[in-house]
């Protein structure tokens, strides 16, 4: 279930590189808003031939035509991989800490104009709701489905597991933060901008319409 969440995640991030973003500005962002580390430095630490190979795995459940990362698929041809070959997103040294490399940006340039995908300036606002709406819709369609027991539940593995910032409580205490009314508007919106992958799942809808929240959610189902 935690690694079901982490695919709008990962994706969103790099369609926004792909649209405009850079790396670096994305992995700042995450980091401000409270994130252990950016998805891209953290992409280069596991192995990004590791996630493209998960990726290769799963495609037969995407529906035809979902739009699916472009410039992962050149890093991993050519050997890009991340810490352990010295370059993945970023370059490394001896230390390993991550510098941004003109040949990635070149890169992105590139593969967004063969795909016809216009390049704009993204807003941090607009890199953390694209970063973490998705990871929140998928987290109650998990909810629906009986995938996970509660929202506290999701919240407890994603501050332990994954590096959520614990003072925001985790994914589904933020969405609660935030308000579900006001996720559920962006999330729509989102849909007619970006597409199905944004269409919100039906638990999120009902608990948004009926004013309530993922709190709210937990206690009926102990009562």
């Amino acid at each position: 279930m935690g690694n079901r969440m982490m695919f709008p995640y990962m994706y969103e991030t790099q369609f926004v590189v792909e649209e405009g973003a850079t790396p670096e500005q994305v992995d700042a962002t995450l980091r401000r808003f409270g994130m252990a580390m950016g998805m891209f430095e953290v992409d280069d630490m596991a192995g990004i031939d590791v996630g493209w190979r998960v990726r290769q795995e799963l495609r037969h459940f995407q529906e035809p035509g979902t739009r699916r990362p472009l410039v992962v698929e050149r890093l991993v041809a050519l050997g890009r991989y991340g810490q352990k070959t010295g370059k993945g997103w970023y370059r490394y040294d001896e230390d390993r800490k991550p510098v941004p490399d003109p040949e990635v940006l070149d890169l992105i340039q590139t593969e967004s104009r063969k795909a016809g995908i216009t390049h704009r300036q993204f807003s941090d606002e607009e890199i953390v709701e694209r970063s973490f709406l998705g990871m929140i819709n998928e987290g109650a369609r998990a909810l629906e489905e009986g995938c996970a027991l509660s929202a506290s539940d999701i919240d407890v593995i994603y501050v332990n597991g994954y590096g959520f910032p614990a003072w925001r409580g985790g994914p589904m205490f933020y969405a609660d933060y935030l308000g579900l009314p006001q996720v559920v508007g962006r999330l729509a919106q989102f849909e007619r901008e970006l597409g199905p992958r944004w269409r919100v799942a039906p638990l999120l809808r009902e608990l948004a319409d009926s004013k309530t929240s993922f709190r709210e959610f937990d206690k009926s189902r102990q009562a």
